[in-house]
């Protein structure tokens, strides 16, 4: 038996084990907190081997981050207005994540190194959505240090990546003569594949009825010299060809679908009946792929109206799955329908005068800010946008069709334009504006009275739409004038 002082012993000695391993126990907690802690300042949070990430309008938060190598996940959160995705470039890149989305991007095990972070949707890395991972032995997983000066070392973003003065100047004249080359206006002239907007002729039936025949497919389209996207077409093209009617034609219009998933057709702007919206399933079965269905209906309305898909639409419609449908007056076409405002035109500025009476011109002008196409105008980003040539005193009659997810502010240097109509319905009281909003979905009719000769820009005015370090880019197209 032990005695009194043997016992006390034993006691003591236990307790001291029992503090020893708390204190331990302690330690480890406190080592396991601060090695999973992010950054002290915040912008990003870390659990082991995953980092948060923002995506806004037109950022990636935080900037730079930091991991050491061995397996990494980013969770990335669309806290923008629109879709983004990211990109680690080499690496692996997310889906188009929709606004309000998230998605967990898992790299697996990454070795040290520096990677370029992005998001590739066109346009939105030229706007400011870019960024760094740097993979580094001992780095703490989170946000990494401030990035440095830009050129000339001010501590202040001067766009100009690195480029001398000189570097930046020659390549903006380059590609500003690039556009001039692919539209056939300077030697040598350079060509790209593809031209949406054709007028498609319909078959005239026994019964008079006018059948327009559509095909959605999937193909190569050069939307940048000598970048191809897989485009989702109808007929080929982006965007699909203009198909023109008058009211009290009857039409028919047969879609058929050669895509690896379901769609629809929806006619934006025409008035049918409700059976042939194209909302599946409300209005009508999905259309899946092999199969055809066909919309027939009587023109009761002018309209500016627009085509697209209603299936699965914020994938296919920024893909390319979009066209014009106009609809002009009974016995007659768009054109002699608007002539009216010409006067007007004369009546309220005496300085923009039409030659002839006539519009000279009529262009469909669609607008798109995402998918596989991104920034651009018809279906292309300069250089390769259309060109326009037109004489002083003529007029143009353009159609803004907006397909994107944003507003896009239309200006067309030197001529006022006058707003004749929105969403194809005349206005009582037409007005000028040299910058014109368009809004998604909607359509604008604007008649230009060209005045002076030159070279006019035209282009969305929002700067990054149309500019960039190395010269003009994306939603940017120009109107050259020449003498009587």
């Amino acid at each position: 038996m032990l005695g009194p002082m043997q016992r006390a012993e034993r006691n003591a000695a236990a307790t001291v084990s029992a503090a020893v391993a708390v204190f331990s126990l302690l330690v480890a907690i406190v080592a396991v907190i601060v090695a999973n802690r992010a950054d002290a300042g915040g912008s990003a949070t870390a659990a082991g081997s995953e980092i948060d990430i923002s995506l806004t309008e037109f950022a990636i938060t935080p900037k730079s981050i930091t991991a050491p190598p061995g397996p990494l996940k980013l969770r990335i959160t669309n806290n923008g207005s629109i879709e983004h995705n990211l990109e680690v470039k080499g690496v692996k890149a997310t889906p188009n994540i929709k606004a309000g989305g998230s998605y967990t991007l898992d790299l697996g095990t990454i070795p040290a190194g520096s990677f370029e972070l992005l998001c590739n949707i066109a346009g939105h890395g030229a706007a400011g959505m870019t960024g760094s991972l740097t993979v580094a032995a001992g780095a703490t997983a989170g946000a990494g240090g401030a990035t440095g000066s830009g050129a000339g070392g001010n501590g202040l973003n001067d766009g100009m990546n690195g480029m001398t003065n000189d570097q930046m100047d020659a390549k903006m004249e380059d590609v500003a003569k690039k556009f001039l080359q692919y539209n056939g206006l300077a030697e040598p002239k350079l060509t790209s594949q593809g031209l949406g907007n054709q007028p498609l002729d319909p078959k005239i039936l026994a019964d008079g009825t006018k059948r327009f025949d559509l095909t959605a497919k999937i193909v190569d389209w050069e939307v940048e010299p000598g970048k191809f996207v897989k485009a989702w077409t109808y007929n080929g093209q982006v965007p699909g060809p203009v198909m023109r009617a008058n009211v009290g034609d009857k039409l028919k219009i047969v879609l058929k679908n050669d895509l690896p998933q379901s769609t629809s057709l929806h006619l934006h702007g025409i008035r049918v009946p409700n059976a042939l919206d194209g909302v599946d399933p409300y209005t009508q079965p999905a259309t899946k792929p092999g199969e055809s269905f066909t919309y027939e209906f009587t023109a009761l309305e002018p309209a500016v109206g627009m085509y697209h898909s209603h299936h699965n639409a914020q994938i296919q419609i920024p893909n390319g799955l979009a066209g014009a449908l106009l609809i002009g007056p009974k016995g007659g076409d768009w054109s002699s329908y608007t002539e009216k405002y010409l006067q007007i035109m004369k009546d309220v500025n005496g300085t923009l005068l039409d030659t002839n009476g006539k519009i000279e011109q009529e262009v469909v002008m669609t607008l798109n800010d995402a998918g596989n196409i991104g920034l651009s105008l018809n279906g292309k980003s300069f250089p390769l946008t259309q060109g326009y040539v037109a004489k002083v005193g003529e007029s143009m009659l353009v159609h803004y069709y907006n397909e994107g997810l944003m507003w896009h502010p239309m200006h067309m240097h030197q001529p006022h334009g006058l707003v004749v109509a929105r969403d194809g319905k005349l206005l009582d009281q037409p007005y000028f504006s040299d910058t014109i909003t368009i809004g998604p979905g909607e359509r604008f009719s604007v008649l230009y009275t060209m005045q002076d000769p030159g070279v006019w820009a035209w282009h969305c005015h929002i700067l990054t739409h149309a500019e960039t370090s190395e010269g003009m880019r994306y939603m940017v197209t120009a109107v050259v004038v020449k003498d009587r």
